[in-house]
C-alpha cells in the first residue's frame, strides 16, 4: 500500500510537472484600432454623403457609413476636422479666406482629404 501510495504520487508529480512547464507562444500582435471620430460627426457625414447620393435608401446609407470607416483609417478626427475646416472656408473672398487658402499646410490636408475620400469610393461602391 505504501508503495501504491508512493507510485501514485510520483505520477501525480510527474504529470503536474509537465503541465506546468511554460512554453513561450508567439501572440500575434495586436492591432489598435482608433475610433476618434464622434458619433455625431460619422452621421452628419453619412446624412450628407446620402443626400448628395440620391436620397436615403439602404444601399445609400451603408455605402456612405463604409466611406466615413475608410476615411477615418486615413485621417485621424483632428486632421479630418481641419481638412474640412480649410475645404470650405477657403471659398470666403477677400483676406478673411486667405487664411485658409494660402498657408501650405491647408493646401496638404485638402489634398490627404480628397485622396481619402477617394480611397473611401474606391472601396465602398458609393455611386
Amino acid at each position: 500500500m505504501k508503495n501504491t501510495l508512493l507510485i501514485s504520487i510520483f505520477f501525480f508529480a510527474l504529470i503536474t510537472g509537465c503541465s506546468s512547464t511554460t512554453e513561450k507562444v508567439d501572440e500575434p500582435e495586436e492591432i489598435v484600432f482608433i475610433n476618434d471620430y464622434p458619433t455625431r460627426d460619422r452621421v452628419n457625414y453619412v446624412l450628407n454623403c446620402v443626400a448628395k447620393h440620391g436620397g436615403l435608401s439602404y444601399i445609400n446609407q451603408y455605402a456612405c457609413g463604409c466611406k466615413i470607416d475608410k476615411i477615418a483609417e486615413k485621417l485621424s478626427f483632428k486632421e479630418y476636422e481641419s481638412a474640412q475646416t480649410f475645404s470650405h472656408l477657403k471659398k470666403v473672398p477677400g483676406e478673411s479666406g486667405a487664411a485658409f487658402r494660402d498657408p501650405e499646410h491647408g493646401s496638404e490636408l485638402r489634398k490627404r482629404l480628397k485622396d481619402a475620400e477617394q480611397y473611401a469610393e474606391s472601396q465602398c461602391f458609393v455611386k
